[in-house]
């Protein structure tokens, strides 16, 4: 850990210069150089002479881990380190986490829009986040005012896990008026940052957060958005990350809808409900959670319920259609595709071309 906390300390070296010189070396090694064979690094004279450790913020780091247990530092080579933000050219080398960071291991979905959302967009964003919550999903979002803010409180009111990514140190609190929404969001979620604690709200900072959070999820969906909002910088962003893309569509009057009607020419998914999500996000979803379980201390109980033993039984050892489904186990479609998608998060069942197939037995 501290090793990664130095290497994070240095001025003028960011994570994506960090990666690159690890292509080439262990963080151990990298430390050694930038402590004492700083010109063994293959790096400009020019940046070489500005590199400085700032061993201060170090020693608050760990300062910081140590005054509550809800405190955590999870670096890059941590078992809890997100496995589809390592995709990233640029992930942070230690995030700040406050709050349950077990909630780091759900699959996630990132919603966000516009942070002066009409009433209609709020009600959408909640609703869209409480029914992925219901699915299994964790919601990601950037606890900004409007359609983050709403999605947050989906997850808070009906007890699922929600994300938070910070554009300031983990202790600040932006916007001031989300203090209750911060504690919130640290008894059934956690909250991110990859800046230290006490870095305050700096415009440039939010664009990076932004990549976090695409970066953390299988899909960003954008409720509502104009043609300037920011929202749309973490869909580009989740596009070049290789990550779905979704959008609502609005009224074309206001040009409030604008940036989602955008979205969708240039192939955004559209998505009225969480059925029109799920149904994209099954191969990353399937490959988050290999990844997870590779992590030899995480069981699988420990993110999943016991399955639906009547509609497993509905699912045969070939390709079964989702009308047989329905009709054998005598469940509506909505429930049915809920339950589905638990059975496939726990390893029972996969989705296949015109349906599912079984792959464990009870």
């Amino acid at each position: 850990m501290v090793d990664w906390l130095i290497v994070s300390a240095v001025s003028g070296l960011g994570p994506a210069r960090t990666q690159q010189l690890l292509t080439h070396m262990d963080v151990d090694d990298l430390r050694q150089r930038l402590e004492h064979e700083r010109h063994s690094l293959p790096l400009s004279d020019n940046l070489l002479h500005s590199l400085v450790i700032d061993y201060q913020r170090v020693d608050a780091a760990l300062e910081w881990q140590q005054q509550s247990e809800q405190h955590h530092l999870v670096c890059f080579t941590d078992p809890l380190y997100p496995p589809l933000l390592k995709q990233l050219p640029d992930p942070p080398s230690v995030l700040f986490i406050k709050g349950c960071v077990e909630a780091l291991l759900l699959p996630s979905l990132a919603i966000v829009g516009s942070r002066n959302a009409s009433p209609g967009g709020l009600q959408v964003a909640y609703q869209l986040a409480r029914e992925m919550c219901a699915l299994g999903f964790s919601i990601c979002s950037g606890m900004a005012m409007g359609i983050d803010g709403a999605a947050h409180k989906a997850c808070v009111d009906h007890g699922g896990r929600t994300l938070a990514v910070l554009g300031t140190g983990i202790d600040i609190i932006y916007p001031r008026r989300h203090k209750q929404l911060y504690e919130d969001i640290q008894h059934q979620g956690c909250i991110i940052s990859e800046f230290w604690p006490d870095i305050g709200p700096f415009a440039g900072n939010f664009p990076k957060r932004n990549r976090i959070i695409s970066g953390l999820s299988l899909g960003t969906l954008v409720v509502e958005a104009c043609r300037k909002s920011g929202s749309l910088i973490t869909a580009r962003l989740a596009m070049e990350q290789g990550r779905e893309v979704f959008a609502v569509p609005g009224s074309i009057l206001g040009g409030f809808h604008q940036g989602c009607h955008d979205l969708l020419r240039d192939g955004a998914k559209l998505v009225e409900s969480a059925a029109d999500i799920v149904e994209e996000l099954v191969s990353l979803t399937a490959f988050h959670l290999e990844e997870v379980n590779t992590r030899h201390h995480i069981q699988q109980g420990e993110i999943c319920d016991l399955p639906f033993s009547s509609l497993l039984a509905s699912v045969g050892y070939e390709t079964t259609t989702i009308d047989a489904v329905v009709e054998h186990s005598g469940k509506t479609i909505d429930l049915v595709l809920e339950q589905m998608l638990e059975l496939e998060l726990q390893g029972w069942v996969v989705a296949v071309p015109g349906g599912y197939v079984r792959v464990k037995r009870s």
